[in-house]
């Protein structure tokens, strides 16, 4: 491994002065469980890791009438583990609970694994069908992004040199609505998805037709996939069988997966629209408490 600097900033604006400095051979370090992985296997290059763990606003989980605030830096564990994100934010909570096992939660967090960009991500889909923001910071300022635009191909992102992720904004869900997150594994010791798929659906107040939904698909392209005709075509129509078979099938076209050890481009199609399908109808559930 490349020697590098170890950085422990207090601040985000020592954090981003580091990063500006180095630029592309510095990286931030939350719970490490893809950056030490990368830094031994010589994939990155390093001359300085910045230790995120310090600062206040990287490790601040807050809920309120406001929404959800996931700082970049929260462990997964302290997302499942709170009752009232696990009451709101159901989607979030169903990927958080299977990235890695229970020793990676306590390190890993949703920040890292969006920034990370794996196509198969577990922690993306649920926040883009919770139509949540990446708060951006850099010496020049803060911007905004929606997740669903974050990720740019394999391990690409939006951010740039010198950029830091310093939290994840979560609108509150509107009364009625429901989300729910699941993924195909080829076998418990390959735990990396053959396809993902989450749902958000806000039904009226009768619980009998769908008001919006959002869907979205992972491990079935080169970035996590908002499938945004197939979430579309629930809106103002009646909860029923004929109404989600609709939706589940284009979800499926939405998709474009490729064939590799863990499946084939038919496979993962085939299995994008049973998994919509279930999401669909779970989400429902939970929408109807």
């Amino acid at each position: 491994m490349h020697p590098f600097a170890y950085v422990a900033p207090s601040t985000v604006a020592e954090a981003v002065a580091v990063l500006d400095k180095h630029g592309d051979r510095a990286r931030p370090l939350a719970g490490g469980t893809d950056l030490l992985v990368k830094a031994r296997a010589n994939v990155w290059e390093l001359d300085a890791v910045v230790d995120i763990k310090n600062i206040p606003e990287l490790m601040k989980l807050s809920v309120s009438n406001d929404g959800l605030s996931i700082g970049a830096g929260v462990p997964c564990y302290q997302i499942y583990d709170n009752s009232q994100i696990a009451a709101e934010y159901p989607g979030i909570v169903d990927g958080a609970s299977i990235i890695g096992g229970i020793q990676i939660q306590s390190r890993a967090g949703v920040g890292g694994n969006l920034c990370n960009a794996a196509p198969s991500g577990d922690g993306i889909c649920p926040l883009i069908i919770h139509s949540a923001v990446a708060k951006i910071a850099s010496t020049g300022g803060t911007r905004e992004v929606a997740v669903e635009d974050f990720c740019t191909g394999p391990s690409r992102t939006v951010l740039k040199a010198g950029e830091l992720l310093v939290s994840i904004e979560v609108p509150k869900p509107a009364a009625n609505s429901g989300a729910a997150y699941t993924r195909f594994i080829p076998r418990n010791e390959m735990d990396i998805a053959v396809a993902g798929v989450g749902v958000f659906v806000q039904l009226d107040a009768s619980g009998k037709n769908f008001v919006s939904a959002r869907i979205a698909l992972a491990s079935v392209g080169p970035v996590p996939i908002l499938a945004k005709e197939a979430g579309n075509s629930l809106a103002g129509k009646p909860v029923n069988d004929e109404t989600i078979a609709t939706a589940a099938a284009l979800a499926k076209a939405a998709a474009s997966p490729i064939t590799d050890m863990r499946g084939t481009i038919e496979q993962r199609k085939t299995l994008v629209e049973v998994l919509t399908g279930r999401m669909i109808k779970q989400a429902v559930e939970r929408a109807r408490g």
